[in-house]
């Protein structure tokens, strides 16, 4: 009987996921550059008037329900390319911009060490490079808090990797990437107070306090579950597949599921054996990839305002908060939740909300939009390279 794998990359579904990748990817661009907000404006260019229709005593500058037409109001609509069409463009900015991209590349550099590591090699370089970019697409595509783990374990097994083995390399990646998130965000709060992170005087500080710490106990706890069954009982794979595939579906499979548990706890004596040394590595390259994403951020602001070195430390805990708001996001890519928060936590560094708005837009086109269609392109010669063989 033909593995579920195998069928699910015949010709017309692999084309029919294309095109519906590119079109969810342009329709998330398109609708990223034309978002709007509201700004201030003087009274030649005002459009509208803030009338408070929620009663916080706040100006929602994204709430289009706040807003009356009105030439006499003060305020009026633009949208995010209109915001970057604003920026003052000079030397320190391309210099800055550069630098984002620079960051954005190493971060999938250190992602593909931490893959050939993890596969003793087994994967080239060119391979590792499309395992990282594809992975990247399908998280891109997926909710936050989903992620493209799912989709990764499938692209790993047509590099020849064994599907349980697979398995628990991605289940080992997440493990690091929780635990980079659980050692950190102590740290963060020995150096940056709470305050700073939700400052009071922000109308959302209590509810983002709430969603970041319940997050984290989110994120601790997938932590722990991952150390438990990688390191301590494996077999916890076996049971839980086991149970997926005896619902109706999935239970001409169970065969295949049973197989897949074997290889997990194969894999999982495997990594129990490997050094101190060997885990450091894994750690650090995730570590300095993490470091790499956030830096992308730093540069943007760098690019538009003059930060100090303590500014530039509160940005980067402010983004430990930023990412595990998008982790732990329901939309595709953290869509939505991550220029929202972008908002929310960056504002601080600029009175402008027209700044802050461009630099979300910006953040998301270097960091985020590239993934979607650079992995729609390479996906049909990726599969047709990587055909299994009966």
């Amino acid at each position: 009987m033909k593995s579920p794998i195998h069928s699910a990359f015949k010709g017309w579904k692999i084309a029919l996921a294309i095109a519906v990748g590119l079109l969810i990817s342009s329709w998330m661009l398109y609708r990223g550059l034309s978002t709007t907000q509201f700004i201030a404006a003087d009274e030649k260019a005002a459009t509208h008037k803030w009338i408070d229709a929620n009663n916080n005593n706040t100006i929602d500058y994204a709430d289009e329900n706040e807003f009356l037409l009105s030439t006499e109001g003060g305020f009026r609509r633009v949208s995010a390319v209109e915001s970057l069409k604003a920026i003052v463009w000079d030397s320190n900015t391309y210099f800055w911009l550069i630098a984002a991209l620079i960051f954005m590349v190493s971060r999938d550099f250190f992602y593909m060490v931490r893959i050939r590591l993890l596969t003793k090699h087994q994967l080239s370089w060119k391979a590792s490079l499309y395992v990282i970019l594809l992975w990247e697409f399908a998280s891109a595509l997926s909710p936050g808090v989903v992620g493209g783990a799912a989709v990764a374990m499938f692209i790993l097994n047509r590099e020849t990797i064994p599907f349980g083995r697979a398995t628990a390399i991605v289940i080992i990646t997440a493990f690091m990437d929780n635990l980079f998130f659980v050692l950190m965000i102590p740290l963060v709060f020995l150096f940056v107070s709470h305050a700073t992170l939700f400052p009071v005087e922000n109308g959302a500080s209590l509810a983002l306090s709430w969603w970041f710490w319940i997050g984290f106990s989110i994120i601790f706890g997938v932590c722990l579950l991952l150390y438990l069954t990688i390191f301590w009982f494996p077999r916890f794979a076996t049971i839980f597949l086991t149970f997926i595939f005896r619902f109706p579906l999935l239970k001409r499979w169970k065969f295949i599921a049973v197989e897949w548990g074997k290889d997990i706890e194969r894999a999982a004596k495997i990594f129990k054996k490997e050094s101190p040394r060997f885990w450091l590595a894994v750690f650090g390259s995730t570590f300095l990839s993490w470091i790499s994403r956030y830096l992308v951020i730093n540069a943007i602001l760098n690019a538009f305002l003059s930060l100090g070195f303590i500014d530039n430390m509160h940005v980067l805990g402010k983004q430990l908060v930023l990412w595990l708001f998008m982790l732990v996001s329901p939309t595709p890519g953290g869509s939505g939740v991550a220029e929202y928060a972008f908002g929310e936590l960056l504002a601080p560094f600029s009175s402008s909300v027209l700044l802050i708005a461009a630099l979300a837009v910006l953040w998301r086109l270097i960091s985020y939009f590239p993934y979607l269609f650079i992995g729609a392109f390479l996906l049909p010669g990726w599969i047709k390279r990587t055909g299994y063989k009966k």
